[in-house]
């Protein structure tokens, strides 16, 4: 009789057991096959803001001074950065991710390089800021710098900052790296009006240094908090 009970026992336990271990295996193949989706779509989203962007910067290109004004330029880029910091923040750092990262790097450097073409060709001067840095893991003042520069390009919309990971694998990033000869030891590492900052900077230090090189004025009130 109690052979009976403890066969029982044992097969009861034994299939909520196997239970447990499926409903696992389906609910991590579940999730894991989200997530590829949500990365995918992402991807093909950016994609498609890439392909719109550099139509966009090939027409921008083309006009002339009077028809150009700094609200049309680009205006893809911050959408793009968004969905990037939210793939490696939620996707993590795989090669999809890392694809996509490359992608957005490419399309910064077209922006700087056509804001720059404008700017000779029409007479103004562009204000921007190159920005260098890489890890936490292996710096960090980095992620404090970031913080410091998303305040000032929120209390100067004309500001614009270039941001590049020192790490990116892409031959386009490695020669600003040398043309500016920035360094791993030395990041975070600024670009302003074409003076290499290397190390951490204060935010008094940086708006000083961009009030005095591009005159900017300051978001109203009503602006700011829009952003």
């Amino acid at each position: 009789m109690n052979n009976n009970l403890d066969w029982k026992k044992y097969l009861i336990v034994f299939l909520i057991t196997t239970g447990l271990f499926l409903t696992a295996v389906y609910l991590s193949n579940y999730f894991g096959d989200k997530k590829i989706d949500q990365l995918k779509t992402i991807q093909d989203k950016i994609a498609i803001d890439i392909l719109s962007s550099e139509t966009q910067f090939s027409l921008l290109s083309e006009l002339s001074c009077k028809n150009i004004s700094d609200s049309v330029f680009s205006s893809e880029l911050g959408e793009l950065g968004n969905k990037l910091e939210w793939s490696q923040e939620n996707l993590g750092a795989t090669e999809e991710v890392s694809y996509l990262k490359k992608y957005y790097s490419l399309l910064q450097i077209k922006d700087y390089l056509l804001t720059k073409k404008i700017s000779a060709r029409c007479g103004t001067k562009s204000a921007f800021i190159l920005y260098f840095y890489t890890t936490a893991e292996n710096c960090t003042l980095c992620e404090d710098e970031s913080l410091i520069l998303s305040t000032l390009r929120s209390k100067y919309p004309e500001l614009r900052v270039y941001s590049f990971d020192y790490s990116t694998d892409l031959s386009a990033v490695t020669s600003m790296l040398q043309i500016y000869k920035i360094k791993d030891t030395v990041l975070p590492a600024l670009v302003i009006d074409d003076e290499v900052l290397s190390g951490f900077h204060s935010l008094e230090d940086l708006e000083a240094r961009i009030k005095e090189s591009f005159k900017l004025q300051e978001a109203k009130p009503s602006e700011a908090n829009k952003k």
